[in-house]
């Protein structure tokens, strides 16, 4: 029995062989090795693909995520929104500025936050929200967009899922202040290591990060160090390697989504839930996320047919020791998606005869585990 695995980087990176291996020759003839101008091509590159003026290249995409809340000002005394249901990278960069998150509720259908619950948890001391494009699938900006700016908050965009996602024809990272990147290889734009980036159509904040970003240097004079800084580049081998990856993103993503709608048409009969699309979202499918009450056992009879899965995430965030509270909230939409989301394998190369297999082990547990229902259907 062959294995499936939950993501197949050496699929993709079988095409790209020829070009990875003129990268690493022209990397190590030059010996440029940080910035320069296999960065800046990248930036630029980032910049007109997500739709906008700027990008600067990070190392990862906490550093992205930290840089854009110091950037917008937001600090120590500052509450920040934020959904449960994310990878805690979103919370520790609200902790690092010394900020405190706000946990709030999602929509139980698509998991994703909503104008309304944001509102709801504004306070005079709010100064932003992120936003996370969760799974592949974009916040609805618009609502979000204009509650925040009616509460004269900044909004900031976690579209670390998201690469190429877009919402009312926009890309994900282009809605809103700032929109935030990481390029982790499991990404659908992934690096060979850690990298991240942000891009804005603000001059002054993309200038400060990038300062911020390499020591608080002044751009013309790199003796000069005008604010407090750290070191947080994004290397020229990594940038050389997102460019080359970057022709391919619009295909990569495309495949994704025949792989979704093939789940979907596959799953649609079974007594399961999967995560919703919003009208006017095109997600990048990053994931493919399905719903049940048999989670654990599910994820256990699709091992025993070396069907790999995973679980994003099975603590929300304000479960988690380092971010739990004396006051505990209670989030009944994201601590029950908790219990029973499960994450199906989703790369590019993803055949249909493999999506079909996949859903059979589903289908054939499900009626282990449910026969009556499954029967009466």
């Amino acid at each position: 029995m062959s294995h499936v695995p939950f993501l197949d980087l050496a699929a993709m990176h079988s095409e790209l062989m020829p070009e990875l291996d003129q990268v690493w020759k022209r990397v190590a003839s030059t010996s440029s090795f940080i910035g320069g101008e296999l960065v800046e091509r990248f930036e630029a590159e980032w910049a007109a693909y997500c739709g906008t003026k700027y990008c600067v290249g990070l190392s990862n995409g906490t550093s992205a995520l930290q840089l854009a809340l110091a950037g917008l000002g937001i600090r120590i005394g500052d509450e920040v929104i934020v959904p449960a249901n994310t990878f805690v990278a979103t919370v520790e960069a609200i902790e690092a500025v010394g900020a405190t998150p706000v946990f709030i509720d999602v929509n139980p259908q698509t998991l994703l936050m909503t104008a309304s619950v944001v509102e709801a948890a504004i306070t005079p001391r709010t100064a932003a929200v992120i936003a996370v494009h969760l799974y592949g699938q974009p916040v609805d900006m618009d609502e979000i967009c204009r509650t925040a700016s009616a509460a004269g908050i900044a909004v900031i965009e976690d579209a670390a899922q998201a690469h190429g996602a877009t919402w009312n024809g926009r890309r994900a990272g282009s809605l809103s202040t700032i929109g935030c990147f990481s390029f982790y290889p499991g990404k659908n734009l992934g690096a060979f290591g850690d990298a991240g980036a942000v891009v804005t159509n603000d001059d002054a904040l993309a200038e400060r990060i990038r300062s911020m970003s390499n020591h608080g240097r002044a751009r013309d004079n790199p003796h000069q160090h005008e604010i407090v800084g750290n070191n947080y580049r994004l290397d020229a081998l990594q940038a050389a390697i997102l460019s080359i990856k970057l022709k391919r993103l619009e295909e990569w993503n495309a495949q994704r989504r025949r792989a979704a709608k093939t789940y979907e048409s596959a799953l649609a009969p079974l007594p399961l839930e999967i995560v919703k699309t919003a009208p006017g979202a095109v997600s990048s499918h990053h994931l493919f996320v399905i719903m049940t009450e048999h989670r654990d056992d599910m994820r256990r009879a699709l091992a025993a047919e070396n069907i790999a899965t995973g679980i994003h995430y099975p603590t929300p965030c304000h479960c988690q020791p380092a971010f739990m509270t004396k006051r505990r909230v209670r989030l009944p939409v994201v601590e029950g998606a908790a219990r029973r989301i499960l994450s199906l394998p989703m790369y590019p190369h993803l055949s249909d005869s493999t999506v079909g297999r996949v859903a059979d082990a589903i289908g054939q547990a499900l009626r282990e585990f449910e026969p009556l229902e499954l029967l009466a259907s």
